[in-house]
């Protein structure tokens, strides 16, 4: 919070340097800490015994900052007004923490300080003051031996540790021993090597040399041992000890645990990375249309997040035959290993995680009431903790599921489920994305091969059209010739007129405009005369109808309707060439009427049954008859428009039968 000069005045109103003096005073008046304290333009405003003592004089009136004659960074840099430890923590409106310092005294001699400088602050949360607390670190006699720490050492904000040269803990505050767990009679004697990890002992070597060599160990943060065995970040400033001849005799170490900031900065560094996954993720789904290239990115990226020894993304897919099929990406592991393991594949909790809308957390999967193993874990994938997550298209239908395992239990947290949450959405986007753009490409190649089609088809009756009026035009004289050829002609016209149509009507269907005029008629007595009309100009079959007998009275349109028959009609017998027979049945109940159209032909497949009466669809190996995939189509519209449906039972080879049902009219 910045401090202004126009604000100085207002504060010093509610909270007088008067004021603090007797705060502080009742404190530290007799404490053995040298203890003092600035108002924010650095006037000594109060000062104890013990730091008089420390300064070897009572503070000049017109001092600022300190009391002493002159102090000096470890450098040897001089501390002015200007410049100094308690400034900079004004300035920066925050505690930098403890910090090494030389005080000159009157008689030139010097005396190594640790200044601990704190801001004051009022009910408002203004700066009002700043105080600072003194230790004394100098060393007090001579010989190998120092006591380098008075008992005021112990109040100290900081770990302060010493000892000698060959690492051996000559000091223990008690901060030392609230950061570490040790008490002070627990540590003296022993190698500082105590509180640091095997594989940084080469740190102690690094320092040690750096301290014998007299340089200064500044800020250095670094992981220690606690006594619980658990591991700690700490900074800390190790600085050379010296007697009084000058050599030096150890070093002393203060150290600050730093967990919550490292925490902080791993969690923004993880949470950057996220972004930055989430960010590649999206980009990637936005760009690609590969299916496998982007579901293999999406688990990729999900398991890095997750920290997960495996993860796999499972979504349902449909073959050539038309059958459900689950396929899966993998990360982590190899395919061979993954076959062996029991997860999800043969457990209730896939249920849970792909049939469900919620995804499935688990600590320890092993203690899982739900999970049944049948054989046991591959002995390189042991999992423990389990995270599944559904992927769900807009519609809430679920097409897959993420999955993850790792070898430790409770790994997974519900920060990982929201992050996955959001890369889930993102995969169904690219899965429905995928889908709809190979639909585009199917379409796309069926008009391309409809146009062709359809050319050829129209182009057929025209060549014979023509062919025939040709020989017409060079007969004059021979009328039987000339009656058989027009006659050629006027079949050829009605295979084109029929065509035609049928394009024509496919037009209207999809505009909306396809005409219906219905009436009340007898469906049994247009069925007869359909197959009637069909048998004169269909010679090479024999229609064997079933009738039932008795009027059926329907609600339609009779030219459509008998569109739908004759097609029908035309198909069984075009699509069964080495037969010579259609069976045709009538069937009725008391609310509808069923018409079958059976023949003994080429028959469809599983998957042609399904694609059957979609627009410009001809099944597989009928190359070789003519036709442009639209009757089907036109015929379902029709018997749809009038409330029925159809359907068609078959085996390859076996032929085909189509049947279709009306509603029978009812009175009103």
């Amino acid at each position: 919070m910045p401090i202004s000069s126009n604000s100085v005045s207002e504060i010093q109103d509610t909270l007088s340097d008067k004021s603090i003096y007797e705060v502080f005073k009742a404190i530290f008046e007799n404490h053995p800490l040298p203890f003092y304290a600035c108002n924010i333009a650095g006037k000594i405003i109060y000062f104890n015994e013990s730091a008089v003592n420390l300064w070897g004089q009572i503070p000049k009136e017109n001092a600022l900052w300190t009391g002493a004659w002159k102090s000096y960074n470890t450098d040897g840099i001089l501390l002015t007004p200007q410049k100094n430890e308690l400034l900079d923590c004004l300035k920066s409106e925050k505690e930098e923490g403890s910090k090494e310092i030389l005080i000159e005294l009157p008689d030139f001699s010097l005396k190594r300080v640790i200044s601990t400088p704190k801001l004051f602050l009022d009910k408002q949360n203004n700066i009002v003051a700043i105080h600072n607390t003194l230790v004394d670190i100098t060393p007090k006699s001579t010989g190998e031996h120092h006591s380098i720490f008075t008992d005021i050492v112990k109040h100290a904000y900081n770990a302060i540790i010493s000892k000698d040269l060959n690492g051996i803990i000559t000091s223990w505050n008690l901060e030392a021993e609230k950061i570490f767990g040790y008490s002070e009679d627990e540590m003296i004697g022993l190698s500082i090597t105590k509180l640091i990890p095997k594989d940084r002992l080469e740190e102690e070597t690094i320092i040690i040399s750096k301290i014998k060599s007299g340089q200064k160990v500044d800020h250095y943060e670094t992981i220690r041992l606690k006594k619980d065995g658990s591991e700690i970040n700490v900074s800390i400033t190790i600085s050379p000890i010296y007697n009084n001849k000058g050599v030096i005799i150890g070093a002393s170490k203060i150290a600050r645990d730093i967990s919550v900031e490292v925490s902080h900065q791993q969690a923004f560094k993880k949470y950057s990375e996220n972004l930055e996954m989430l960010y590649s993720i999206g980009k990637a789904i936005s760009e690609k249309l590969d299916v496998q290239a982007i579901l293999q990115k999406v688990t990729d990226a999900t398991t890095k997040i997750t920290g997960a020894n495996f993860g796999a993304f499972f979504y349902k897919t449909t073959n050539s035959s038309g059958e459900e099929m689950m396929l899966y990406n993998l990360s982590g592991t190899s395919r061979e290993v993954f076959d062996k393991m029991q997860i999800p594949k043969q457990t209730d909790l896939s249920q849970l995680a792909f049939n469900g809308n919620e995804p499935v957390r688990i600590d320890d999967i092993t203690h899982d009431s739900r999970y049944k193993l049948t054989m046991p874990y591959d002995e390189h994938l042991h999992i423990k903790s389990y995270l599944a997550m559904p992927v769900k298209l807009n519609s809430g239908k679920v097409i897959g599921g993420l999955l993850f395992g790792h070898k430790e239990s409770s790994r997974f947290t519900e920060e990982h489920e929201n992050i996955l949450s959001s890369i889930a959405s993102q995969a169904a986007i690219a899965l429905d994305n995928s889908e709809l753009f190979e639909e585009i490409k199917s379409l796309n190649l069926k008009k391309d091969e409809f146009i062709a089609l359809a050319s050829h088809e129209l182009k057929t009756p025209l060549t014979s059209i023509k062919g025939y009026l040709q020989i017409l035009s060079r007969s004059t004289h021979d009328k039987e010739m000339s009656k058989l050829f027009v006659n050629k002609a006027l079949i050829q016209a009605d295979k084109l007129e029929s065509l035609v149509s049928d394009l024509l009507n496919v037009s209207k269907i999809e505009a909306g405009k396809l005409q219906f005029n219905t009436e009340v008629l007898d469906f049994r007595e247009l069925v007869i005369e359909s197959i009637e009309n069909f048998s004169y100009t269909a010679r090479s079959h024999k229609i064997v109808f079933e009738d039932n007998q008795s009027p059926l009275i329907v609600e339609g349109d009779q030219q459509r309707l008998e569109q739908v028959i004759t097609n029908l009609l035309s198909n069984a017998v075009k699509y069964s060439p080495k037969s010579d027979k259609v069976y045709v049945s009538l069937l009725s109940n008391d609310n509808s009427v069923s018409v079958s159209i059976r023949d003994t032909g080429i028959g469809l497949s599983p998957e042609s049954q399904k694609k059957i009466f979609t627009r410009f669809y001809r099944a597989d190996g009928v190359n070789n008859i003519s036709g442009l995939g639209l009757g089907l189509y036109l015929t379902k519209e029709i018997i749809e428009r009038h409330h029925g449906n159809i359907k068609v039972e078959s085996e390859l080879g076996q032929g085909a039968n189509f049947i279709f049902t009306l509603p029978l009219y009812k009175k009103p």
